[in-house]
């Protein structure tokens, strides 16, 4: 198994990525291919691993897709890219995952038309883990589909019930819709279409939720378009940060708060890892065929190290199978329900018996011709 780094994607890029596929590759031995401008990786990867000790190669890449760049033009003029060079390689199997902390919306191109959208899945989505009252739920879609349809919510509603019960380990998984009300009848026309599908589907569908109950814990999964999930994640963030400079200005503020802290400072630390987003790593864009990790753009050596941890155990639980499998599934159902219905269609038309009708109606019209007798002269 093999994890291919986009090495040249990020605020803090290439150092905190190659310092961060050093950290995995002594932590969890893990194969990594960095992918960038070689003679700069090179130079950072002799300080951080001097006696090329590591399971660590360095590929070539003429062109740096910027933070800024415009996704669309990406595609079009950077086609020797550490993006598209690394996402050719899990294309064609030389790599198990994918890792970049870039330009997210390159990222999203790249994918979908490099890795091209699993059979039955219309758009991939961005899935973010949250933390709630009660462990761990995820979000989806934070940011890849600003508009979405009512099967593509639906869809992201599948995708995110694999995660959680394979990722996450939750069995039956509590599936939820992000809307403005719980009771059924709420939202805009496309929530209203989706909550039907969902109803109607295997899932452990819990209904519609609001913004209040996303860390109660009472969903593992929350559905949403990408527009309302990336103002829900960004305000989110902007949250903690809040919350975690009035404590230290708190605690700060005389010696009694400062004697508060020594006492409290491992509840404070385990606080602060649940909420830290470094701890996961990054984001899984689900959906497309192969694993591909969105990890933030501010991302530290300690983000990059887990977000390729986190592609690790993805590959190997064989989410993109899970999901496929899944999806098709659910295809499958979808035609059976919609035979199913036509049949209804024409028992209450033609009576129970339709096929007998149609049948008895047919020889009717066309009588089968009568053996001549042989008495006749």
């Amino acid at each position: 198994m093999k994890i291919v780094v986009d090495a040249m994607g990020g605020d803090h890029a290439p150092e905190a990525v190659v310092e961060g596929a050093v950290l995995a590759a002594k932590e969890y031995k893990t194969k990594i291919i960095l992918i960038g401008l070689s003679d700069v990786i090179q130079d950072i990867l002799d300080r951080f691993d001097p006696g090329h000790r590591l399971p660590i190669k360095v590929i070539h890449a003429e062109e740096v897709v910027e933070m800024h760049d415009i996704p669309g033009k990406v595609l079009r003029s950077k086609r020797k890219s550490s993006m598209k060079i690394g996402l050719d390689l899990l294309k064609v199997g030389s790599a198990s995952a994918f890792v970049s902390a870039g330009n997210t919306g390159a990222v999203l191109a790249y994918a979908t038309i490099i890795l091209r959208p699993l059979r039955g899945v219309d758009r991939p989505a961005i899935t973010i883990q949250l933390p709630t009252l009660k462990g761990n739920a995820i979000l989806l879609d934070a940011g890849a589909n600003v508009d979405c349809k009512a099967n593509q919510l639906f869809q992201f509603g599948i995708m995110g019930h694999v995660f959680a019960e394979y990722i996450l380990g939750k069995v039956n998984p509590r599936v939820g819709l992000l809307s403005i009300g719980e009771e059924d009848g709420k939202g805009n026309e496309i929530v209203k279409d989706a909550f039907q599908m969902l109803k109607a589907s295997h899932i452990n569908f819990i209904g519609n939720i609001e913004g209040k109950e996303v860390y109660r814990g009472n969903a593992d999964v929350i559905v949403c378009d990408g527009f309302t999930g990336n103002v829900a994640l960004k305000i989110s963030e902007s949250l903690a940060e809040m919350i975690g400079a009035n404590l230290k200005r708190m605690f700060q503020s005389s010696w009694v708060s400062k004697l508060a802290y020594l006492l409290l400072r491992p509840q404070l630390d385990q606080f602060k890892k649940k909420v830290d987003y470094s701890e996961t790593g990054g984001a899984p864009l689900l959906g497309v065929n192969g694993v591909v990790i969105i990890a933030h753009g501010s991302s530290s050596p300690k983000a990059i190290k887990n977000a390729i941890h986190r592609a690790s155990e993805l590959s190997k639980k064989k989410i993109t199978d899970h999901i496929r499998e899944d999806i098709e599934s659910n295809l499958m159902s979808e035609k059976t329900s919609k035979r199913t219905i036509w049949k209804q269609i024409k028992r209450v038309a033609f009576g129970p018996d339709s096929g007998s009708v149609a049948t008895e109606n047919k020889e009717t019209e066309n009588p089968a011709p009568t053996e001549k007798r042989t008495d006749e002269p």
